[in-house]
């Protein structure tokens, strides 16, 4: 979908929802088959969302009630990041005032599932068991509450490319399928910067948005993240330590612009004083939107590995449908959910509309995932991200701390950007503090 903010500066953004999360008893909702909700198939459902992405449902809405008549859907443009705090403080009074369908982050659905374990409703009972293969794989995980029970389905699946100026790369005679590691692309930055001026990528150096994707991206690619799969804390890991080492790297060599303040980033591109632009998939719409004069210039190729030798193909981040535990026609909004995911025409007429990257692996059948894009000089783009995902990217413990993690995360990359410090030091002390906050033991 076209994002004019990160998921993390959203995130960043929606701080109080987030910290609600933390400070929330377990409860709430009413379960899948408790009395507090309904199992009606019929009536007006309603349907939580925000800009592209719900006016990509409302394209959905009229083959739908075509073929279930009865059911009468409303697709509510909630905004990003207002939906969050709607969400958090219904689901924290019990689910009242929850719309039947909530559209959720994987930054906030394993949080949900865990604070408000009877809050969003048990889809396994209504099938949604049969569609575990139907997804990319990685995303499941995520749809699974403690109760091994599957509460909603994936929708936008994001990998990450490596979004590059070709016309800035041939100028300065570096050969893009040479880079095939993050050691490689600091080693050429400096003869991009003297051919070009451009810098290798930006990043929010002083942290007041949270900027924390290429960071994440960079232990994602090492197959870590913030906590492992049992939940313990890896900030301070080597693949932390080795990510942030990056950065650095990138900082003291010159090669990373300072985007602190908004619409840096975009200025700066616009400029063309950016190379580089790891983004995910969404990303593949929103360049060729908001930067037409730059048309031809770019191309994607997948993202130099963390490590030499390393992953080059990660699932940054996605986003799912659910069901409120406490809505009246639960049985009518999982058939809403059901037709509008897990039918490959429905869902590549979304992305059509809104960029919402599939999830659905039958959707990438479509001609259009193999079809030559004018903006990247006739590249299949849309081809080589969906080929990075056949490579079977591993999932990605969010956990109901990640806003704690991404808080000091953040903090310690300021320092190191800032004041110098040593990405090993600083990232040891975030996650002392990480530990010391939730509770949670830290990983070997």
């Amino acid at each position: 979908m076209s994002h004019q903010l990160s998921r993390r500066q959203i995130l960043h953004l929606a701080t109080a929802s987030a910290a609600g999360l933390g400070l929330a008893a377990c409860g709430g909702g009413g379960s899948g088959s408790g009395t507090s909700g309904a199992d009606g198939d019929s009536g007006k459902i309603t349907v939580w969302s925000w800009t592209s992405a719900a006016e990509a449902l409302r394209g959905v809405v009229p083959s739908f009630e075509r073929a279930n008549p009865g059911i009468e859907v409303e697709i509510q443009d909630v905004g990003e990041p207002a939906i969050w705090d709607k969400i958090t403080v219904g689901l924290a009074s019990g689910g009242k005032g929850l719309a039947d369908v909530l559209h959720i982050g994987v930054d906030y659905l394993p949080g949900y599932l865990d604070k408000f374990p009877e809050g969003i409703a048990d889809l396994s009972r209504l099938g949604a068991d049969r569609y575990e293969d139907a997804f990319v794989d990685g995303l499941w995980p995520t749809v699974m509450g403690k109760d091994r029970a599957v509460h909603a389905l994936p929708w936008e699946v994001n990998p990450l490319g490596m979004f590059y100026r070709h016309d800035l790369f041939e100028k300065a005679g570096v050969d893009p399928a040479s880079l095939t590691s993050w050691d490689d692309m600091i080693a050429a930055g400096p003869r991009i910067r003297a051919a070009t001026g451009a810098q290798l990528i930006g990043l929010d150096k002083t942290g007041a948005t949270q900027d924390m994707d290429f960071f994440q991206n960079l232990m994602q690619l090492q197959g870590a993240f913030y906590f492992d799969h049992e939940g313990r804390v890896t900030l301070a890991s080597p693949a932390a330590v080795k990510a942030l080492g990056v950065i650095k790297r990138l900082n003291d060599g010159g090669l990373l612009a300072d985007t602190a303040g908004q619409g840096t980033w975009k200025r700066l591109i616009g400029q063309g004083r950016l190379a580089t632009a790891p983004e995910a998939a969404w990303a593949v719409g929103y360049m060729a939107e908001k930067f037409p004069a730059q048309s031809g210039k770019w191309r994607v190729m997948q993202p130099p590995a963390a490590v030499p030798g390393g992953g080059r193909s990660v699932i940054v981040n996605s986003t799912y449908l659910a069901v409120s535990a406490t809505s009246k026609r639960r049985k009518a909004a999982w058939r809403f959910i059901e037709h509008a995911l897990t039918k490959p025409a429905e869902i590549n007429r979304m992305y059509s509309s809104g960029s919402v990257f599939p999830a659905l692996k039958a959707a990438y059948a479509d001609p259009m995932f193999d079809a030559p894009h004018p903006f990247y000089g006739g590249q299949r783009v849309l081809k080589s991200l969906v080929d990075s995902l056949a490579s079977g990217p591993g999932a990605t413990n969010f956990t109901s701390d990640y806003s704690r993690a991404l808080k000091l995360a953040s903090d310690a990359q300021s320092q190191v950007l800032l004041k110098g410090a040593d990405p090993a030091d600083a990232l040891g002390a975030a996650a002392t503090q990480l530990a010391q906050q939730t509770g949670r033991q830290q990983a070997a």
